[in-house]
């Protein structure tokens, strides 16, 4: 088959090659490129090509598949480039190993504090319990508890601004 012979049998559905890759690629110059990649390789094929029922539907066929292998070539690539930009969730083991020195600290505090105020700082900071609940395991006014409460805070982070502020540098 001539050149001749091979434009007049392409160009009946070379438009409809054209749209397909248009719809699958979405840009015009990415449609092109697919289309003149699809007939090259159909000139490759010219000698074998009557060897086909239909030329328009290998040239679909073909249109198609090499449509989706650049869709995927660039899914990986875009995957590639999230990834780079991709920020971990994770602390950072700079950070989770400040905040494990800084529970050491508050947990060395709390074992300093008064007994009552040790008792009500576990069951309502760690064990959440309500004021209510405390009260009644206690034997003590709700009132008393928030006060102790209060205390005991303010002590953890006295202890805690004086630890960090003149702590190591």
């Amino acid at each position: 088959m001539n050149q001749n012979e091979f434009v007049q049998l392409i160009t009946p559905f070379k438009d409809k090659v054209f749209r397909l890759a248009k719809r699958l690629l979405v840009s015009t110059e990415e449609a092109e490129d697919a289309t003149q990649e699809v007939l090259v390789k159909l000139w490759n094929k010219n000698e074998s090509l009557s060897d086909y029922g239909s030329v328009e539907a290998l040239a679909m066929t073909m249109t198609k598949n090499h449509c989706l292998d650049q869709l995927k070539a660039k899914r990986s690539s875009n995957l590639r480039i999230v990834h780079n930009n991709y920020t971990d969730r994770e602390p950072s083991l700079q950070q989770k190993v400040e905040d494990n020195d800084s529970l050491n600290w508050v947990a060395k505090i709390i074992d300093q504090l008064p007994e009552q105020q040790r008792i009500i700082i576990q069951l309502r900071e760690v064990e959440q319990y309500e004021f209510e609940e405390i009260a009644k395991l206690l034997e003590m006014n709700e009132t008393a508890i928030r006060v102790a409460l209060s205390r005991a805070r303010k002590t953890i982070r006295e202890h805690m601004l004086k630890t960090h502020r003149y702590g190591t540098v």
